[in-house]
Order: structure tokens, then C-alpha cells, then sequence
């Protein structure tokens, strides 16, 4: 990157804790003051983030941007590395937090004191766990973001909120204290924590020390694969993001991906096919680990009543699917799986923001003003009779050229192409990432690929059913139920994201060509090793000839 800009690459980070400091010195009051300043600042994120990515993919292959914050040299200090993954996952971030943002601002703001402030120290710790160069501060930005999901999780209050959040802060927290026992172990074999400098040093650690490596290597694992979701390690999810507020959940769509980001990062990294006995380490359990985590997230689908449930299932499968994609290490399947992150994140995040407008417009208000206040009675239609003719409603009056309220319609329309993506149906970006996935697992063959294959199916199967099950009970058992009344704070970023979805299908090739470079250039991990190794120093101003 040029130097007048190099300088940007921090900007994702720095910004919303400037944010975030901005807005608590304002005090308790003046929340449109806060909601003006916290979208201003997390557009601004996207923007950065966008920007990031473009001057990645303009690079060519090999371009990386390396940022030293304290301007000392590798491997002694922070490091920030813009690769094509950290970019690609900084825009998906940056999106997911926007449209979650927007949909806020309908009523989920006033839940809270510090929602905002919540949020930008959320978006402080995605942006900088995709960002730096190094396992410490992946741990300081790990535990941000999850101090700040902590207080999201329990934001709007409840019993419900409560017990789940207690559930959900008691496995991160065991799992932040396998990351450190994990990260001890690695720095004393290795001597460094720096990402690049461990992986070009591990063909220099002993054979006595070997195992003592992957002994590190895999308590990091384990770590990393609980925030992932992991079969057994998931029994936390569903309720934790169905007891979450819409906003919080959507958000909580893409902290899974950060555990596996970082398996895929460290993983292709330090244990690629060149590395000797360590070539490919732990390869199989996160295959099979993987395959085992999408039939549970799958079952688990097929057998919830709850919206709410259905999406953490759904979220679960598509976490077991990119692990066991990353476990065969093939660029071209890793490629396919890039994809599916992007279009699967898209989609739970909208499914997440959805189930609350469909929820509420199963209820039905006692009166005019509790639709401001969120107020709503039970529905006093589940026990009504069925229409006694065809197309005739209770009062035998024709069904036939009724129009179809302008909210119910969206939802429909919204409900519908969510699951076809979720569900991986054609033509849609869903579609397009298995369609991917398949071609290169039937290049691979060998049984788990052979499972793989079938389980990608199967669970679009699952998915299918248990998603037009919902949507019946939704949407065809309207009777005696007023028209739902909707924001356009809520709908926009639920538009937003499908929209977005619907692009990547309309630019299949231009995103496929982005994931197939970012593929490779993981699969590679000398490029990553030599472009952090060969950061430079900023010299002393004496040094360039100015004034000391």
C-alpha cells in the first residue's frame, strides 16, 4: 500500500473505539445523537473495509497489506494484515453490522443504555480478529468482541436472556482459557507469537518438542472450534441466539465464522502439505468433526418448532460445513466454502431479523397503541374453526381477488428467498456455493468426501422441509389476523442483505474469481510468511534526514 494511505489499514479498528469512547463521554441521554453517530461510524467501517478489499484484489495475488502499529520490527510487535481473507471477511463483517445497525434503530436502541457503545465495541473486535498478525492480540480482540456479546445477549433483559446468557458467557469463558493454555504452549516451543514467524519456525522445533507442538496446536483447536460451534461443543447456540434480541442475533450470525477464521488461517498456515510430520495435523478430526457438526445442524433443522431454534440449527450446519471443507485442504473446495460463508452469513443473518417481524405478525394487538409499544396479546386465532367453504373465509365471503397487504407480502417474498439461499436451491448464491463445493468433492473422492457430497444434500433436504413447514405455518394460517405493520427500519436491511445475496449470484463469476485467488493464496502460505516477514520499519526522522 502507499504510504499516504497505508495508514487506513488501522482505520477499521480505531474507529469504533474512538466511537465507542465518543459516545459514552455523551453520556446516558441523547440516543439520536448516538444512533446519528454510531451509523455514521459503522458505514464509515463498511466503507474502509470495501476499500480494503478493492486495494487487495487490484494487488494481484500476492498483495498484502502490512500495517506495524508501533512501528517495530517483525516479530517484536503488532502486526495488521490486509489479505484477501482478512479483507473479505472485514467487508462481511462491516455489512452484517450496518444492516443489524439499521434494524436497531426501530426500537431495539431504547432497550438499552449502552447498545451503542455495545455495538461498536463489537465491530471493534470483528474488524481486529480479522485483521492482526498475531495470536495475542487475536486473544485481546477475541475477548473484546465477546465482552461486548456478552452485554448484547443480555440486552433488552428476561429470565430467558438470563439463563441463556449464562450458559453462553460459562463456555467462552472456558473456551478464552483453553486459548491462553493453547497460545502458552506455542510461544514456549516456538519462542514467538507472531502468526507468519511461528509458521516459518515450526521446521526449526526439535522431534521432542513436536509433540508438545501439536499438543498446543490442538488445545488452540478446541478453543477456536467452540466459538465455531463444533458437534459436541454447541449446545449453547440455539438458545443463546434465540433468547438474543433480532439485532443482536443478526450479529451473532458472523461471531461463528471468527472460530473458523481462525482454524482456517492458522491451519493453512502452520500445517500445510510442506511441513513435514506436522503436514496436515488435525486435518481428519476437522473433517469428521465437521461432518458430524452438519448432520447435527441438520436433524436439528428438520426437528425444531421454533423459528428461532431453526436458525441456530441452520447456523451450526453451515459452521460444520466450512470446517470439514477446510479439513481436505484443496483449494478448490476451500473456494467453494468461501462462498457459502459469504452467502450463508448473508442469509442467517436476514433469517435472524425476520423471525421477529414473522413472530410478531402471528400476535395480535389489543389496540393501536401497543404497536408502539411492543406490546402485543395472543393470538386468539389458533383455536378459530377453518373456513368451512372453498375460497370462502368464516363469514363465506370470496378469498379470490383479495389483495395481498404490501407487509405481508414482503415478509413472504423476504421469508422465502431466505430459505431457498439457507436451503441451497437454485438459482441462488446458496446454490452456486454448493454447486461449487460438489464439483471439487467429486474431484477429491474417498469416503469423507464421498459423505461430504451426500450430507451437502441431504441437509438442503432438511432445510427445505423444516423452512416450508415455518413458512405454512406463517403465512397459510393468516384467518382473522390483521395485516402486520412494519418499519422501513426494519425491512431496508433485511432487503439489504438478501439484495446482496442476490448480487453475489448476479456477479457469480467476479466473487468466485476472488474466493479462487484468496484460496490459493492460503494454500500458499510463503506469500502470507514473506510479505509479514518483510514488513519495514518506518525509519527515526533523523535517520530520513528531518528533525529529530
Amino acid at each position: 500500500m502507499i504510504a499516504a494511505t497505508e495508514h487506513l489499514l488501522v482505520a477499521p479498528v480505531l474507529l469504533p473505539l474512538g466511537t465507542a469512547a465518543l459516545m459514552l463521554m455523551l453520556g446516558e441521554g441523547r440516543r439520536r445523537t448516538k444512533a446519528a453517530i454510531n451509523t455514521a461510524s459503522t458505514a464509515l467501517g463498511l466503507a474502509l473495509a470495501i476499500w480494503l478489499l478493492l486495494r487487495v484484489q487490484a494487488g494481484g495475488p500476492a498483495a498484502f497489506g502490512v500495517y506495524l502499529p508501533g512501528n517495530w520490527p517483525v516479530p517484536f510487535g503488532i502486526v495488521l494484515v490486509a489479505d484477501p481473507l482478512a479483507a473479505f471477511m472485514a467487508v462481511l463483517a462491516g455489512a452484517v453490522g450496518l444492516a443489524a445497525l439499521l434494524y436497531a434503530l426501530a426500537r431495539w436502541q431504547h432497550a438499552g443504555v449502552y447498545f451503542h457503545v455495545l455495538f461498536q465495541l463489537q465491530l471493534m473486535g470483528l474488524y481486529g480478529a480479522f485483521l492482526t498478525g498475531d495470536l495475542f492480540n487475536l486473544f485481546v480482540f477475541f475477548e473484546v468482541l465477546l465482552a461486548a456479546s456478552y452485554g448484547l445477549l443480555l440486552h433488552g433483559g428476561g429470565i430467558a436472556r438470563v439463563r441463556a446468557g449464562l450458559h453462553y458467557i460459562a463456555i467462552n469463558l472456558f473456551a478464552s482459557l483453553l486459548f491462553l493454555i493453547g497460545v502458552a504452549l506455542l510461544y514456549g516451543v516456538t519462542g514467538t507469537l507472531n502468526m507468519a514467524d511461528i509458521a516459518d519456525k515450526l521446521s526449526l522445533v526439535a522431534d521432542r518438542d513436536r509433540g508438545l507442538l501439536h499438543a498446543g496446536a490442538a488445545i488452540l483447536a478446541i478453543a477456536f472450534l467452540a466459538k465455531a460451534a463444533l458437534w459436541p461443543l454447541n449446545f449453547w447456540l440455539p438458545p443463546a441466539y434465540g433468547a438474543a434480541s433480532a439485532p443482536a442475533a443478526a450479529v451473532f450470525a458472523i461471531l461463528t465464522k471468527v472460530g473458523v477464521y481462525a482454524v482456517l488461517r492458522l491451519w493453512t498456515l502452520c500445517f500445510p502439505a510442506d511441513a513435514g510430520s506436522s503436514a496436515g495435523f488435525g486435518g481428519t478430526v476437522l473433517i469428521w468433526g465437521g461432518l458430524a457438526t452438519l448432520a447435527f445442524g441438520a436433524i436439528g433443522m428438520l426437528a425444531s418448532q421454533q423459528l428461532n431454534r431453526l436458525a441456530g440449527f441452520s447456523v451450526i450446519a453451515s459452521s460444520g460445513t466450512l470446517v470439514a471443507a477446510i479439513g481436505f485442504d484443496a483449494p478448490a473446495l476451500s473456494s467453494g466454502a468461501l462462498f457459502y460463508l459469504a452467502s450463508s452469513t448473508l442469509a442467517g443473518c436476514a433469517l435472524y431479523l425476520l423471525v421477529e417481524l414473522l413472530e410478531r405478525a402471528r400476535q395480535v394487538p389489543e389496540g393501536p397503541e401497543d404497536w408502539d409499544d411492543g406490546n402485543y396479546a395472543l393470538p386468539a386465532f389458533l383455536d378459530a374453526e377453518p373456513p368451512r367453504g372453498i375460497n370462502l373465509d368464516d363469514n363465506e365471503e370470496e378469498l379470490i381477488g383479495r389483495a395481498i397487504p404490501a407487509a405481508l407480502a414482503f415478509l413472504g417474498v423476504a421469508f422465502t428467498l431466505c430459505a431457498m439461499v439457507i436451503a441451497g436451491l437454485p438459482p441462488f448464491s446458496g446454490f452456486v456455493s454448493k454447486l461449487a463445493m460438489l464439483g471439487a468433492l467429486l474431484e477429491l473422492r474417498g469416503a469423507a468426501a464421498w459423505t461430504l457430497f451426500a450430507l451437502l444434500i441431504v441437509s438442503g433436504l432438511f432445510a427445505a422441509i423444516s423452512l416450508m413447514r415455518v413458512g405454512m405455518r406463517h403465512f397459510w394460517t393468516t384467518q382473522d389476523r390483521p395485516a402486520p405493520r412494519l418499519r422501513v427500519a426494519e425491512t431496508l436491511p433485511i432487503a439489504a442483505l438478501l439484495g446482496a445475496a442476490l448480487l453475489m449470484v448476479g456477479q457469480a463469476e467476479t466473487v468466485l474469481g476472488y474466493t479462487r485467488a484468496t484460496a490459493d493464496s492460503l494454500h500458499e502460505p510463503q506469500r502470507y510468511i514473506d510479505a509479514v516477514r518483510g514488513a519495514i520499519t518506518v525509519p527515526h526522522p533523523s535517520v530520513r534526514g528531518g528533525t529529530p
